[in-house]
């Protein structure tokens, strides 16, 4: 029988409010830097998302899903723009009335803009999935740099490089990890035109003690459209790879999603 997962919305979210107002469904940045990449106002912005995707690796379901997002910024050092992101988001999926491959996730961040296209950021992540990749509980605190590298209106690139403290807590009775890593992010963005987006995204995290075997990546290419006024189209692939995965787990897994938004 086919899984149909189930996404509530555990707290508030925090997302990008992106070109033509469109929100990404994934959240690579946060994982690996903060959550900042917000194109905010002084003014309240939120969204609802609704949709459905596909998984593989650790999970093979068919799900439907849903998420809440808000954003905003004010003023912070010397007056200069500070974006505020915070994202929480719930996942389940129910396969005769028992429900299993639980998600819950959690993203605070802050991004200073400085000076010349350079910032400074920090964020903090909290996950829960036993059944996806068996963390009971994973943490990450992280503060770095970014730069936007390229903008001339249609094509924008961004990068980002940080530190992190991690705590990897396990459902099964693998012992609990705590170390520091280097995380990095890149981001690719084309204005296709004035109602959709392309996008390219890819994070990645080094164990500083396990340099070259303890690591992972996530990529993601995405479109956006609006379809109508204050409502958007979302398509996305998500690959993602662990180097080293919880004993028992794959290396690899990838979700395919469709979400229909509303912009408020």
């Amino acid at each position: 029988m086919t899984n149909i997962k189930i996404s509530l919305l555990a707290f508030v979210a925090l997302s990008s409010v992106a070109f033509a107002d469109v929100a990404e469904t994934t959240d690579v940045e946060s994982k690996y830097t903060n959550k900042g990449k917000v194109e905010a106002s002084e003014n309240l912005k939120q969204s609802i998302n609704l949709g459905f995707s596909s998984t593989t690796g650790n999970t093979k379901t068919v799900n439907a899903n849903g998420r809440y997002d808000f954003s905003f910024m004010t003023t912070g050092y010397e007056n200069n723009p500070l974006k505020v992101a915070f994202d929480a988001s719930a996942f389940f999926t129910e396969n005769n009335d028992v429900k299993s491959n639980e998600e819950f996730v959690a993203n605070l961040g802050l991004e200073q803009m400085i000076a010349n296209g350079w910032l400074g950021y920090t964020g903090l992540t909290w996950l829960r999935n036993p059944e996806f990749r068996n963390y009971d509980n994973k943490f990450s605190v992280g503060v770095g740099v970014g730069k936007e590298l390229y903008n001339e209106g249609q094509h924008r690139l961004v990068a980002k490089l940080g530190t992190a403290y991690n705590i990897e807590d396990y459902s099964n009775n693998q012992e609990t990890e705590k170390f520091a890593s280097l995380n990095e992010y890149l981001e690719y963005d084309n204005a296709l035109n004035e109602v959709s987006k392309l996008y390219l995204k890819v994070g990645g995290m080094q164990n500083f003690e396990e340099f070259k075997d303890d690591y992972e990546v996530i990529g993601v290419l995405g479109v956006n459209f609006a379809v109508g006024e204050n409502v958007n189209l979302s398509i996305e692939e998500e690959v993602a790879y662990d180097n080293l995965p919880a004993i028992g787990f794959d290396k690899t897994d990838t979700k395919t999603i469709v979400r229909l938004g509303y912009n408020f």
